[in-house]
């Protein structure tokens, strides 16, 4: 469940991150502190609250050391739009590629479907009313309608007579004693219309394709289905039916815009990638410099077009990331490095981390695991030393072969339960205990092979 903004001080944020993530302790304080801004800019003076700026922050560090995941678990644990994205996706204007500015449509989008969520959920109780009532028209229509019903009751020939009222109240009361789930029903569906036009060119004109495929939808009508369905069938889709006609589409798109820009978080990896002397840029990365150039002005503040309105830049909170092995923070152009004044350093794994990985998070691997075979009927239980062998084996691999960080966890434990995958449905034994000799039987040949090891793990 998402909380407030105003609900979590900077240490509350750092002990709910613990949940989900091991260590980067400097990364999380970073993060905290940006968040616990944003509560503060809301209480100045409205003059002076249009001068505050979010700090925009730089993870620096190797892959899967939880660049990408502090970021996420921030934006859900406060229900903020969240988009990622890669500055490799995109290429100065006039190239081949993404327009920049479609980072923010992505975050529109994203505060689109957590309002409307929200709207669902508040407005549930009222669309499963109207759905009944709905499924109660089909079931026994009006007495202008038909003058008999399938069911044997006789409806006055004009007029809500007493005698089609009673037939409705005692149908109502089969329907919500869930007595005529398989009765059948004629439900009309929508169906789609397609705009009669495609555009066909480089990938920066994919967004408007898609607002004019939006606007031939709204004036072109839209075929209707017929479908026999029961009422079992039919109740989730006149559900939906009735939701959407309750939310108010220029209520949602309003409220969504303000989501965006007031706590949407934009996260950016691979900015390591655009990074680089313009002067030695040669063949396709020709385009990197444009690309910082048409991310400034949306990282400093800007205002951007989208189909629900326009949004500004000015409060998004701007979320950076890069390994930097061949490339320095510094190689940015300057203006863009000012704008992100908070740099963290992401440490690298140790051999403890991947033990905690495995044992601490609420979703740890080792409780997907067991989750996913329990649905076998199986239990899958794990001894404290197979967990230390399989930390052991992931820190030891990426010392030796590439550090991939706690990705290779993922590689491990599937090698480790491979075998047991496999069988679990025919298994007899329905308790299975990965213990340390297990997982070196499975893995010491393999890694002790260092060009398999390359391959495999």
């Amino acid at each position: 469940m998402p909380h407030n903004e105003l609900e979590l001080t900077p240490r509350q944020i750092v002990a709910e991150l613990d949940r989900d993530i091991v260590g980067q302790h400097d990364a999380k304080r970073a993060v905290a502190v940006a968040l616990r801004n944003r509560w503060r800019r809301r209480q100045l003076p409205a003059e002076l609250r249009a001068q505050v700026t979010p700090k925009n922050i730089m993870l620096i560090g190797p892959t899967g050391v939880g660049k990408t995941e502090i970021a996420r678990c921030l934006a859900r644990l406060i229900g903020a739009p969240f988009v990622k994205t890669e500055a490799t996706r995109y290429t100065e204007v006039g190239y081949y590629g993404r327009d920049v500015e479609s980072i923010v449509r992505e975050l529109v989008e994203a505060a689109i479907a957590l309002v409307r969520s929200s709207e669902r959920e508040r407005l549930q109780e009222q669309a499963r009313t109207r759905t009944d009532q709905r499924l109660l028209d089909l079931l026994l229509p009006g007495p202008s309608v038909s003058l008999s019903t399938p069911w044997g009751e006789t409806a006055a020939p004009e007029g809500p007579t007493e005698r089609w009222q009673r037939s409705r109240e005692k149908l109502k009361a089969r329907l919500e004693a869930g007595e005529l789930e398989d009765r059948e029903i004629e439900v009309s569906i929508p169906g789609r219309s397609m705009a009669p036009i495609s555009i066909l060119g480089a990938g920066n004109l994919e967004q408007m394709e898609m607002d004019l495929q939006s606007m031939f939808e709204k004036f072109m009508p839209k075929p209707q289905q017929k479908r026999v369905m029961t009422v079992r069938e039919a109740r989730p889709i006149l559900l939906q039916q009735e939701l959407d006609a309750l939310i108010d589409p220029e209520k949602t798109s309003q409220a969504a815009l303000a989501l965006a820009q007031d706590s949407g978080i934009i996260f950016i990896d691979e900015i390591d990638k655009i990074a680089g002397d313009e002067g030695s840029v040669r063949g396709p990365d020709v385009s990197r410099q444009g690309v910082q150039r048409d991310l400034l002005p949306i990282v400093e503040g800007t205002t951007v077009n989208t189909k629900y309105g326009p949004v500004s830049t000015d409060h998004i909170l701007f979320i950076a990331a890069g390994a930097f092995h061949r490339t320095k923070p510094s190689d940015l152009m300057p203006e863009l490095q000012g704008r992100f004044p908070i740099r963290v350093e992401m440490h690298d794994l140790t051999r403890d981390d991947f033990a905690r990985i495995l044992r601490e998070p609420r979703a740890s691997l080792i409780r997907q695991y067991q989750a996913l075979l329990e649905t076998e009927g199986l239990t899958l239980e794990f001894t404290s030393d197979a967990i230390e062998a399989m930390a052991d084996f992931a820190f030891q691999i990426n010392r030796s072969v590439q550090n991939i960080g706690a990705r290779r966890l993922h590689t491990i434990i599937e090698r480790v339960l491979e075998e047991i995958s496999f069988e679990a449905p025919e298994r007899a034994d329905r308790r299975v205990v990965v213990d340390e000799a297990v997982v070196r039987e499975r893995l010491a040949g393999l890694a002790g092979d260092d060009d398999l090891s390359r391959y495999i793990l």
